[in-house]
């Protein structure tokens, strides 16, 4: 088991809790919220045990609160990445994935396949980029656009679990 560098969960006000965690799940502080409800022993302040904790509260919430957060997530090398609107963590993300060496074919590609994904599925592709390449990233989204809705939803929280972990693991 991990523990954390920078902070101890299990000695952290509710306040001091939820904004330490707040962005693990992408503009969704309520995830940290209802972690910190659970209640607080040193067992939180092993990684995967606070992940685990974490994991399960989004996977057990209703679908529209799961839906609102996975659309809480920005497109892969979209308009805000562009822009420079994205939090810290999917800044470094994509970066750390090349997203941001995108040739300008690709960078087409990733602007066609965010618009067909969303389109069919009515939210953004997610995809835990860290350990991956652009070109990695491009060809599971080819995969990914194929699979039904309810398949895709799934993924979605799931990569989105896997986000939370590399996020945590900086701390």
């Amino acid at each position: 088991m991990s523990t954390f560098q920078t902070v101890k969960p299990s000695t952290l006000s509710r306040d001091a809790f939820v904004n330490a965690f707040a962005d693990i799940y992408e503009h969704s502080p309520w995830v940290a919220e209802k972690a910190f409800e659970l209640g607080q022993d040193a067992s939180i302040d092993e990684i995967e045990t606070l992940h685990q904790r974490m994991s399960d509260i989004l996977l057990s919430a209703d679908h529209a609160s799961q839906l609102a957060l996975i659309n809480a997530h920005p497109d892969l090398a979209g308009k805000a990445a562009v822009q420079g609107q994205l939090t810290a963590a999917s800044t470094e993300e994509q970066s750390g994935a090349g997203i941001h060496q995108c040739t300008a074919e690709e960078f087409s590609r990733f602007t066609e396949l965010n618009d067909a994904y969303k389109a069919k599925f009515k939210f953004p592709f997610i995809m835990a980029v860290k350990g991956s390449n652009r070109h990695q990233i491009l060809a599971a989204f080819e995969t990914r656009i194929h699979n039904p809705v309810d398949t895709e939803f799934k993924c979605a929280l799931a990569q989105i679990n896997k986000i939370a972990l590399f996020r945590l693991l900086t701390l």
